[in-house]
């Protein structure tokens, strides 16, 4: 039996504070470790955005550990799938790689009704990225 190698996935967004983490930990939590999760910011904050931490811990899911991470040409060569949200053209580009932008409020500054919209559109978005991902296995 052969071990295929899991897909990586990368979610992007300005800051990294927000809507890439908030994805970011969906993914983690729903692919149970069979996809590889990496998120960056084109301008990374120095903190997770507090409001997405509570609206994530609504949902089980724990962001406060994460570090907003500087979005690196080495994180996009390494991954499958790039997923971009609001970053506009500092992505890089790269030949044979899977590209999507969320269109998706930032949750920055926002209240936390709001945060839960933006977090409940991206469970969505996630859930069907991840069944594309594993076809078999959601």
């Amino acid at each position: 039996m052969s071990v295929d190698r899991r897909p990586t996935v990368l979610f992007v967004c300005v800051h990294n504070a927000g809507r890439s983490q908030m994805a970011a930990g969906y993914l983690r939590a729903l692919s149970d470790g069979r996809v590889e999760v990496l998120s960056a910011g084109s301008e990374p904050r120095d903190q997770i955005n507090p409001v997405a931490v509570q609206a994530m811990a609504e949902e089980g899911i724990d962001i406060a550990d994460q570090v907003p991470k500087i979005l690196t040409v080495d994180a996009v060569q390494e991954s499958d799938a790039v997923i971009t949200m609001g970053c506009g053209d500092t992505c890089p580009i790269f030949p044979g790689k899977r590209y999507e932008d969320w269109e998706l409020e930032d949750p920055a500054g926002k209240d936390l009704d709001t945060v839960r919209r933006v977090r409940d559109d991206i469970r969505g978005r996630v859930t069907a990225l991840l069944a594309e991902l594993l076809p078999t296995s959601v």
